[in-house]
């Protein structure tokens, strides 16, 4: 039996219709290696073993009576703990949510189990999906796989290591600037953000509402298209949900790539990337360019502000998601002598130093007298710089960048520099603010053995093409290696 690092998607199926192995040998060898492994890198924060193996026994009984299986028959899943998972502890990487069980489950949770997935628990993550190292969370830090002393990336830390680590063969992770693509990148594995609107956020417990999105980190491209497949949608419990018809994925992945125009933004290769991330992205172009594609050189000028757009839009969001934790509804509550006390308390002792500092940025944003200053005109640059990837599509037709300026960098090293932490997002934000796709898919590692990441943005709703293009690398550097 294979271990859960090796295997994929298409390969569990495959195994539990030949009756080489069953679903609940399979949740059984996941938690086995959780066990093992999740005291040294602490990717769970809480398990559901009675609800998996009940949906492993069923996948069992549907082989037994030789019945079609599902697309995910049997699939041992992670879940970001921001999703809402019914009766399972839904924190939010956070102590105001500390013991909360929501009653429902998110869509794109109940589309994964009604596809055969087993939900072996929830991932740790920054707070409030708040970071991008996965050192924020108040259940401790993530570590990664790949080198125990740095950070996974973050915010879908535990996501990516329960992968990486194979403590999991799939993981849902969440995106609002980053947080599937730069820990895909960091621990070594593929990583998708879909189009805004594209995957149901309903159930996803809010940051940034106009910028988050459900999507997969897995052991490869394939998997990331099948799990795709299954999540997105259209969903009537959703408003931003898009009624865009999904196509097939899969059958995409074969589609040759020569010809297509690959699109290399200048501003994306400037000071403050790493020589040996600088150095894998080169030659992943160079590979892309054996395959058939056209390189294109690009400007996008105004990429150079995406970080301060999305530190002003993104915190001025969380400020106004984050004001209904007060203590008196559900979640933490701290008593006091009034309410305004309560308040006070409750939000001081539930919320750690980095929510914190973002809920302040954004209040500030938009308080009287600032809002004009500063959110208004973070949205009017957000609309520049969607048009600066409007006008790149029209001489390209994806958009080729590093995932990261940087590797994994040691646990604890930029904890006290909070804007050097928001420099890691600066080839991310810009897709989250335009609302287009991008994948991470892995493109070799550095000298020191560390993961390096190459993104692929399409525009909106190309997902099939970002996937037809990554998976195209893919194997050709699999080729080669």
């Amino acid at each position: 039996m294979t271990t859960n690092a090796k295997r994929t998607i298409a390969a569990v199926r495959a195994d539990l219709a030949a009756k080489r192995v069953s679903a609940r040998e399979l949740v059984a060898d996941s938690y086995a290696r959780i066990e093992r492994d999740n005291p040294r890198l602490n990717a769970f924060l809480a398990l559901s073993p009675e609800r998996a193996y009940a949906q492993a026994d069923r996948i069992d009984q549907m082989v037994a009576r030789g019945e079609e299986l599902p697309p995910l028959a049997g699939l041992p899943l992670a879940v970001k703990d921001v999703l809402a998972t019914r009766g399972i502890p839904t924190t939010c990487g956070s102590r105001i949510l500390e013991n909360y069980r929501p009653p429902y489950d998110a869509t794109c949770i109940e589309r994964l189990e009604q596809a055969g997935a087993v939900v072996l628990g929830k991932t740790n993550c920054d707070e409030f999906a708040m970071g991008s190292s996965n050192e924020n969370s108040a259940y401790g830090p993530v570590r990664n796989p790949v080198a125990p002393d740095r950070v996974p990336g973050g915010s879908s830390g535990g996501s990516a290591a329960a992968v990486a680590g194979g403590l999991a063969v799939a993981a849902l992770g969440t995106d609002t600037g980053g947080s599937v693509r730069q820990p895909g990148a960091l621990c070594g594995i593929p990583a998708l953000m879909p189009t805004y609107g594209r995957v149901s956020r309903y159930g996803l417990i809010a940051f940034a509402s106009s910028l988050d999105r459900v999507g997969p980190l897995t052991a490869s491209v394939a998997d990331a298209a099948a799990l795709l497949g299954v999540i997105a949608g259209h969903d009537p419990c959703d408003a931003t949900s898009a009624a865009v018809p999904v196509p097939d994925y899969l059958a995409e992945l074969g589609k040759p790539v020569a010809g297509l125009r690959i699109g290399i933004p200048r501003e994306y290769f400037g000071e403050g990337m790493d020589a040996g991330v600088r150095e894998r992205v080169d030659a992943a172009i160079a590979q892309l360019e054996k395959l058939g594609c056209r390189r294109v050189e690009l400007e996008m000028p105004h990429t150079d502000y995406a970080i301060a757009t999305y530190y002003l839009i993104a915190t001025a969001e969380a400020s106004s998601n984050l004001a209904r934790y007060d203590g008196v509804r559900y979640g933490l509550r701290t008593p006091a002598d009034s309410l305004a006390e309560m308040y006070r308390k409750t939000r001081g002792t539930g919320f750690g130093a980095e929510v914190k500092r973002r809920i302040m940025l954004g209040t500030y944003a938009l308080s009287a007298g600032y809002y004009e200053a500063y959110y208004l005109k973070a949205q009017k640059v957000r609309s520049l710089i969607a048009r600066d990837f409007q006008q790149a599509f029209e001489k390209a037709d994806l958009i080729v960048t590093p995932t990261s300026p940087v590797t994994a960098f040691r646990l604890g090293e930029r904890t006290a520099d909070p804007l050097a932490m928001y420099l890691a997002d600066i080839y991310t934000v810009t897709g989250s603010l335009a609302g287009v796709p991008g994948i991470s898919v892995p493109c070799g590692n550095t000298s020191e053995g560390l993961p390096v990441g190459l993104q692929i943005f399409g525009p909106h709703f190309g997902e099939a093409r970002v996937l037809r293009l990554a998976h195209a690398f893919e194997q050709a550097s699999a080729a080669v290696a």
